[in-house]
Formats: structure tokens, sequence, C-alpha cells
């Protein structure tokens, strides 16, 4: 075979490879074309899980968590001597478990006395001897009573610990806009009030209580 028969066959080879490549440029270049969906301005299509807004979960729930926790409260004249008696018992009777500390959902009535720092205690009527009732009133309301308390706000419902943490500080802010905003928390000494809502047991003979619920008799 002569040098120039040699070389023919080499140059064949090559146009094919180039043309075989060509053509799965071609392919590839067809199925993506063929895979692009075409989406208006505004479309959501593609688009990711829309991120958590605190505020509005917080604004259609705090209805529900003041429902719930009024379902759950217990008259404080049963639930203190329960507690004094046998915590554990009247945890399981009557609480919700809030890891640190049971979650309870109590409502009372009683005098208002002498605040600190946003902070009233309460004298109830009927109570142990040696227990003190406490309502937190703001400006800061500190925290996670309300979001623990109802038994049906869990971490597997949110995204991540920031998401549920968030979740306990909207239902407070919703606090201070749908009922504290309603009262005159800065001259409450002296008056009589109806309070409902929740506190985490720490020590059975302290308890301070984040309203739900707060009504002013005079």
């Amino acid at each position: 075979m002569t040098a120039a028969g040699a070389v023919q066959p080499t140059r064949n080879r090559r146009v094919t490879r180039r043309i075989v490549l060509v053509a799965v440029v071609l392919v590839v270049v067809v199925a993506m074309a063929l895979s692009v969906k075409v989406v208006g301005k505004g479309s959501t299509v593609g688009a990711g899980p829309a991120a958590f807004s605190a505020s509005a979960w917080g604004k259609t729930n705090f209805p529900k968590v003041q429902a719930a926790i009024a379902k759950r409260a217990v008259p404080a004249t049963e639930l203190a001597p329960a507690i004094i008696a046998d915590p554990t018992a009247a945890a399981k009777k009557y609480g919700v478990d809030a890891g640190t500390g049971p979650e309870f959902a109590t409502t009372f009535t009683g005098t208002v006395g002498a605040p600190q720092d946003g902070i009233y205690p309460v004298t109830v009527s009927g109570l142990p001897s040696g227990l003190l009732v406490r309502i937190q009133t703001g400006p800061a309301i500190n925290g996670t009573d309300l979001r623990d308390a109802p038994g049906t706000i869990e971490f597997g419902q949110f995204t991540n610990q920031i998401d549920y943490q968030n979740a306990g500080a909207a239902l407070n802010d919703q606090l201070k806009k749908q009922v504290l905003a309603e009262v005159d928390t800065g001259s409450l000494q002296g008056k009589k009030v109806t309070v409902t809502g929740a506190f985490q047991l720490i020590n059975p003979k302290g308890w301070l209580v984040t309203p739900s619920a707060l009504e002013v008799q005079g």
C-alpha cells in the first residue's frame, strides 16, 4: 500500500468522528431546548418554598391559641393545690410537656398589686398560702407559653428551630396587639382583673402567667 493510500482511511475516520460529534452535540442541544419551559413574568413555576412569615402565622394562629388555652384552663383554686400536693401528677392530669417543665393553662380573678418591670402580682382568694401569682403585661413579653400551652404546636411543623422560635415570638406580638393594647397596662395596680393564660411550672410556689385574655373589672 502506498503512503497516499494509508492517509486516506485516516482522513475518512477523522471526518466520520467529526460528523458523529456534531450529531451528538445537535441531539443534546435539541433535548435541552425541548426540556426548557417558558414561563411568564411573575410565575411561581420553579420557585422554591415561600419563606416563613412569622407575623402572618402569628396573626392567623393567635385566636386558635386563645381558644385552646381557654378550653384547657383550670381554675387556679383547683390547680394550685394539685400542683403543691403532687407536681408530677398535676402535670400528667392538667399540663402539657414542654421540655424543661410542664405548661399549665389556668384562669383566675384577683386584685393587682404594684408592678415591677411590667410584671404584676395578683392576689387571688382561695389559693394556698405562700403562692405568688404574677402576670406579665409588657412591653416585653418573654417566653413561649402561648406557643407551648395548647399542646398542638410542635417543632416538626416548622422548617427549622429559628422558625419555631419566631412562631412563639409572633404569638407574643399578637398578644400585645390584640389583647394588651386594649388595656391600660400602666395603671392596673389596685384593680380587679380576670385572667386566662399559661405558665411553665418552674417553681410550685411561683407562677409567672402569660395572659391570653385579660379583662379589667374595676
